[in-house]
């Protein structure tokens, strides 16, 4: 098979995520599925790749069901949710709660095959050029930003598009945005956005946690016999695991790093992060009314989260 990946292999955690998956269907396979491969852009351009793998023209890609919300919203709650669960909830829901039973389903329209395959922590909120103190500050705001928390940030003043990772650095350099989201830490660093902007936002209230994926040609994965396809379930079961391991291991030396580039760390006031919440609440009640097959993947996630609360009210330290 031919997979492009949406991140490149140089890019921190997703690039080494995407090869260890092609490395680990190729040795539990014994070499039975061979997978190359290939960067961002190398076959198609990133953000066609889901119609490439739709049509055959492209036998897998590497990415996560944020990037098509263009073909429908609900891609979206498959990916990441504002104020959404953190992982472990929404590993639970998507293995045991019947979410990733839906992802394939809705996949499955567009002659895709989807395996979750990866599955990473919270992001931060974004890079700035200049310090926000209140909600007046974001008004008017060029923003990279990705998912359901575009629509939040809409809703707040900001002018928002969806950059694929390698095109954010020279937007924000030029000025073509003023400010971005892309991910952690350690993805952040290696990317670069320390050089222009110097304020970076935590928490990550529109990314508590995101599922990625492997997309399959549908004939492609029908092609697979029985056993070969539980092999790449497990191979991606194993990078699940994995990307949480190394994501949670790898963002303390990466935040000192920043900070010794002379950024400042910041934390929303719970005032702000108030604001983002109302309007995030009002996006998702706009979204179910608009899109039945998200309001379908919605009704799920907010069923399984007003069970689960019982546990982690309780389970946890807060």
């Amino acid at each position: 098979m031919q997979m492009q990946s949406n991140f490149a292999s140089t890019l921190a955690l997703l690039g080494p995520d995407a090869n260890y998956t092609v490395d680990q269907i190729k040795k539990l396979s014994a070499g039975s599925i061979d997978i190359k491969f290939f960067e961002p852009g190398s076959l198609v351009p990133p953000g066609q790749a889901f119609d490439a793998v739709s049509s055959g023209a492209l036998d897998a890609a590497w990415a996560t069901p944020g990037y098509w919300t263009g073909k429908d919203i609900a891609f979206a709650v498959f990916s990441t949710v504002p104020f959404g669960p953190g992982i472990p909830e929404y590993l639970a829901w998507m293995k045991e709660g019947g979410g990733e039973k839906l992802m394939q389903e809705l996949y499955g329209k567009y002659n895709i095959h989807s395996v979750m395959c990866h599955l990473i922590p919270p992001e931060a909120s974004g890079w700035f050029r200049k310090e926000i103190k209140t909600l007046d500050d974001l008004k008017g705001l060029k923003m990279r930003f990705f998912g359901l928390g575009a629509n939040v940030m809409q809703k707040l003043g900001v002018s928002t598009q969806l950059l694929q990772a390698g095109e954010i650095f020279q937007a924000l350099q030029l000025g073509t945005i003023d400010a971005t989201e892309f991910s952690m830490p350690v993805m952040d660093l290696s990317l670069g956005f320390y050089q222009v902007a110097k304020y970076y936002y935590f928490p990550g209230w529109h990314q508590q946690a995101t599922v990625g994926d492997l997309m399959i040609n549908k004939g492609k994965w029908d092609q697979l016999s029985a056993h070969q396809k539980a092999l790449v379930e497990a191979a991606c079961d194993q990078t699940v695991l994995k990307g949480i391991a190394l994501g949670e291991s790898l963002q303390p030396k990466a935040m000192l790093e920043i900070q010794s580039k002379g950024v400042e760390l910041k934390t929303w006031s719970p005032e702000m992060l108030a604001a983002f919440e109302k309007a995030w609440n009002e996006v998702a009640a706009e979204q179910a009314a608009k899109s039945p097959e998200f309001k379908k993947a919605w009704d799920s996630l907010s069923k399984f989260r007003k069970e689960y609360a019982i546990w982690k009210d309780r389970g946890y330290l807060k």
